[in-house]
């Protein structure tokens, strides 16, 4: 197939799928709408059958309140007085519902307007024909059950009732019929949908048959073209192996070679130092000042000779310089160590065990006990998913951040460091969060490069911890990063696989 015709059939398998992605969307926003419209059909026919039930409630609760007064007037039982009660309470909280219901009808509004205060009217009048039964005025309170004006309010009222059921009936039936109309009009839509849907499916289904077709054709090209690379890519790798092993090896070379002259200059140091006192003693017996107070012969050879001014700055100096020399001497001793340390780890084949991770946090943390407890710092250890790895490799990873954790500390403030993990996606993943000085964002690269250090400088170090951890957590299969601001303490995250296997030990990186 021709470069033209591979694009024009891409351009039409495009352009098909495009239209039928917007015809689904017009259908998906048609059934919403509609939906939704049925919805509030079905919302009103329930409003609407929600009022009748009201006026229905309302309309027995009064004829319960009549019926319980009138009982009363005529036995004098005092349970028709409770039931009397109950019924009037009631009828005041319904009426006031209903008017709630109905306050979007312009019909309903006047009629329930004219109902409660009729209502209120004759459950007043109850109370006082109750009140004067209950004070011996029965005959009288009879006698006005039988005035025709209680009759009349009552039918008044149920009148009302009536008014409002009939427009709630009318309402009822407008309200059901456009429901019916809304929920026919979504089965047609959502079956129209259904049909374009499989229709759809079908056409994908044979699009993708022949999109298959023509991808095996490609990757069965792709084997072949493969081949060859893969023959280049060992070639590559073998290389870059040998090329890895040889700057391990010169690494080694060079540092175990720079110890030799720092050890002599180390010594020869000593032997200058030693020699200070000899020579500055001859400086001081040359003193014509100094000559006429103290005899080299009376001297005593363990003592510092009195030096004249200019003299005594010469051998301040010289004290100094001598102990600039032993410090830098002492310092790249330790950075050759650290070289040599670095090469042998990068040399040591891991070996993956399983290994409970609290219990071995539990044994670095008791090693630390006596740092913790001159900085005041409480090691707080939460559950730790169980790994299969490296345990020399994770002693060393945990160890050189708790050790930071304790050293970059704030004074003054009780150090909190607290190590949690979970595991999520077949990795663990833990996290060493402190409340010490905090590491300037722009530095958060800069700590994991090798012999590079942030902040104020006035703790012991060298600058590898980090670069070792994070060469250490890579070898893992893993990856560490780092989120922190200067005063607000920082937390270490290192994301581990939970099973990790010698076959995916991969050489160290140059």
């Amino acid at each position: 197939m021709t470069p033209e015709a591979t694009r024009r059939r891409a351009f039409i398998q495009i352009t098909l799928l495009s239209l039928s992605f917007a015809l689904l969307i017009l259908i998906s926003v048609a059934s919403v709408f509609l939906l939704r419209e049925a919805r509030e059909d079905s919302a009103w026919v329930a409003h609407t059958l929600e009022v009748e039930n009201q006026i229905s409630l309302a309309q027995l609760e009064m004829r319960r309140a009549e019926s319980a007064e009138r009982g009363f007037l005529l036995t004098g039982q005092t349970e028709f007085v409770e039931e009397f009660d109950k019924s009037a309470a009631q009828v005041p909280t319904m009426l006031a519902r209903l008017k709630e219901l109905v306050a979007d009808n312009p019909v309903q509004r006047p009629l329930i307007d004219k109902t409660i205060p009729l209502a209120d009217a004759r459950l007043t009048k109850f109370r006082e024909l109750i009140a004067m039964a209950q004070a011996s005025q029965a005959d009288q309170a009879r006698a006005a059950v039988r005035d025709s004006n209680g009759r009349e309010a009552m039918n008044q009222f149920a009148s009302y009732m009536a008014a409002m059921r009939a427009e709630e009936n009318k309402l009822f039936v407008m309200r059901t019929a456009a429901a019916d109309r809304s929920q026919s009009l979504t089965s047609i839509v959502t079956a129209t949908g259904s049909g374009l849907v499989l229709m759809l499916a079908g056409l994908s289904i044979f699009l993708v048959r022949r999109s298959s077709r023509a991808r095996d054709e490609a990757e069965s090209q792709l084997r072949d073209n493969n081949l060859n690379l893969e023959t280049t890519v060992s070639e590559r790798t073998a290389d870059l192996r040998e090329a890895n092993e040889e700057i391990q090896r010169f690494a080694y070379i060079v540092s175990h070679d720079l110890r030799s002259p720092l050890v002599n200059i180390m010594g020869f140091t000593s032997e200058l130092e030693e020699l200070r006192g000899d020579i500055f003693r001859r400086i001081a017996t040359l003193s014509r000042e100094v000559a006429d107070k103290q005899m080299p012969e009376k001297a005593d050879a363990d003592e510092e000779p009195e030096l004249t001014q200019p003299d005594q700055q010469l051998s301040d100096d010289f004290t100094e310089a001598l102990g600039f020399i032993k410090s830098s001497i002492g310092k790249m001793d330790r950075l050759i160590s650290a070289i040599l340390n670095l090469t042998r780890e990068g040399r040591r084949q891991f070996q993956p065990v399983p290994i409970d991770t609290r219990e071995l946090i539990e044994n670095i943390a008791s090693t630390m006990a006596h740092q913790a407890a001159e900085a005041s710092a409480e090691i707080r250890i939460e559950p730790l998913p169980d790994i299969v790895s490296d345990r020399l490799a994770l002693e060393q990873i945990f160890s050189n951040l708790i050790d930071n954790a304790l050293k970059y500390l704030k004074s003054g403030v009780p150090g909190d460091i607290r190590i949690r993990g979970r595991q999520k996606l077949g990795f663990a993943i833990f996290e060493i969060t402190d409340n010490g000085r905090g590491i300037d964002p722009k530095d958060h690269q800069r700590i994991f490069d090798l012999f590079r250090r942030a902040g104020t400088q006035d703790r012991p170090g060298q600058g590898i911890g980090l670069a070792h951890v994070r060469a250490l957590v890579r070898r893992l299969g893993g990856t560490m990063s780092v989120s922190s601001a200067l005063g607000e303490g920082s937390t270490f995250t290192i994301t581990l696989p939970m099973k990790w296997t010698a076959a995916t030990n991969r050489e160290p990186r140059s």
